[in-house]
This record gives C-alpha cells, structure tokens and sequence, in this order.
C-alpha cells in the first residue's frame, strides 16, 4: 500500500486493507441504501410485517393495518418494484407474500436487534 494513496496518516494499514476488501463494489452499496429506504418507510415495514404471518390479500391488508385499500395498493406496488414481495392472482383476489427468505430473516434479526435489553437505557 502506497503512503500517499490516502488523504490521512493510516494507522493500521492492515486493517485498512482488511475494510477495503470487505467493501462492496459501489453498485451494490447504491443497491442496499435503495433497499433500506424502502424497509426504512414505517407504512411498508408495516406491511411487511404484517405479511410475516403468511400470505394476505390488499383487503385483508388494510384492515390488519388500518389504512385504506388505495394507501396499501400504491405501498404493495412499491414493494413488489423492490422485489420484497410477490404476488400471485386466484380469480379475481391478488395475494401478496414476502418475496424469500431472505426478507423474513433481515425482518426478525432487525425486531430481535431493537428487542435486546443492552439497548434499553433503563436496564
């Protein structure tokens, strides 16, 4: 590693080599800041949560949710735009569920992170 090829002094260039290769490429980063504004919203994290207990419809949604239909459709598009939820269509009632695993388990290892008592100041 070059001295000049950072702005400051390194104190530890083997854990500043170590961070560089962890980095994403700057696609990816772009990527999951997109991702987490669109879990960051608290009407779609509802939404999401809600849709952790199983397949609903629109419907069924506004009503665990208490919003209107039309606010849950314009949120379910966004969502199935990123690719968090799926849909499937039985006549004339679409059905949405969470898109994969993947978005099960980052829902419950952020609940279980906000849930533990070492973030509690009163503990």
């Amino acid at each position: 590693m070059e001295k000049n090829q950072f702005p400051y002094e390194v104190y530890d260039e083997e854990k500043v080599a170590c961070a560089l290769r962890h980095l994403p490429c700057e696609t990816h980063i772009e990527s999951l800041s997109t991702f987490y504004k669109i879990m960051g919203d608290p009407t779609r994290l509802m939404l999401l949560m809600a849709l952790e207990a199983g397949e609903l419809c629109a419907s069924d949604l506004a009503n665990v949710t208490n919003m209107s239909r039309s606010a849950v459709s314009h949120q379910l598009k966004t969502l199935r735009q990123a690719k968090l939820v799926k849909s499937r269509r039985d006549g004339k009632i679409i059905f949405y569920e969470l898109d994969d695993e993947h978005i099960h388990s980052v829902l419950k290892v952020a609940l279980e992170h906000i849930k533990e008592d070492r973030h509690d100041p009163q503990s």
